[in-house]
């Protein structure tokens, strides 16, 4: 089980990533992406499915046309951990 990140270490992680915002109290985090169209949206999801899968960490996610709600918790732990945070990154390096 990964360590839930706290204090500092939480809040310089935070800083690392941009368009995310924490939610449920600060043990999740989330962010919106928006594409020109729907085939735009599920590419990205594809994307980001195959990253979850080798990093062993998946997503919460929600499509609507154009729209992917995404947010990211580690579960087994009860708040956000290093788990979090890499897939954060890969999320936004797949968006670019």
């Amino acid at each position: 089980m990964s360590p839930v990140l706290a204090g500092a270490d939480r809040a310089a992680a935070l800083a690392s990533l941009s368009g995310w915002v924490e939610r449920d109290g600060g043990t999740a985090l989330s962010r919106d992406f928006v594409f020109r169209d729907f085939a735009e949206a599920f590419a990205f999801m594809t994307r980001v499915a195959f990253a979850a899968e080798r990093l062993d960490h998946h997503p919460n996610w929600s499509n609507s046309w154009n729209r992917v709600e995404i947010t990211l918790t580690t579960h087994e732990s009860g708040g956000l951990t290093e788990r979090d945070l890499s897939l954060a990154h890969e999320i936004d390096r797949v968006a670019k």
